[in-house]
């Protein structure tokens, strides 16, 4: 009797560790795939996180480019209308006659010589392209006229200055351009 005692002691202690042993597996598993779980959304946030500093980096430079640009074409419509001053400034100094190339005249000079140091300020540059390839990108042909002396296509004098502003075009220039003369032409 007490052997069958034993036996079915040790029967039911086999079957409860045995009945132990399969739920710490089944329970080991589970934390297995809970570890699993919980690497698979470290490595999702740990991506999200990069490409949010990534976008964050992007926007930062974007916005500093744009502040740039607008730093530097801020005064652009000002200038646009500065330029025309020159023009003038300009003419007055040519029409001035011998008469009044007093105090007048130097005052008229002295004027401009200022505003082209505020141009330089800003970043506005004359264009003044005589001698040069003619370039539709900067120049403005009024006039194309026949020329042994230059190549065809080159800037023969001009006609009113163009003005650039950091390197972008405010007014293109006027030019006169020449081109070769007709067969036949004398």
């Amino acid at each position: 009797m007490v052997r069958e005692e034993t036996a079915r002691v040790n029967e039911t202690n086999s079957s409860e560790i045995q009945a132990a042993a399969a739920e710490s597996q089944a329970s080991d598993a589970g934390a297995e795939a809970q570890v699993a779980a919980a690497q698979a959304k470290a490595k999702e946030n740990w991506d999200s996180y990069l490409r949010a500093v990534a976008e964050m980096e992007n926007f930062r430079r974007r916005t500093e480019r744009e502040l740039d640009s607008a730093r530097k074409f801020a005064v652009e419509r000002f200038a646009q209308d500065l330029v025309p001053v020159a023009d003038a400034l300009e003419a007055a100094i040519g029409a001035a006659s011998a008469a009044t190339q007093g105090a007048y005249l130097e005052g008229v000079q002295a004027t401009l010589r200022q505003l082209y140091r505020a141009f330089e300020k800003a970043g506005i540059k004359v264009i003044e392209p005589a001698g040069q390839p003619f370039d539709p990108e900067w120049h403005e042909a009024m006039v194309a006229q026949d020329s042994r002396d230059a190549a065809p296509d080159t800037v023969l004098s001009v006609v009113q200055k163009g003005y650039s502003i950091n390197g972008r075009l405010l007014r293109p220039a006027r030019v006169i351009v020449s081109r070769a003369p007709a067969v036949g032409a004398d």
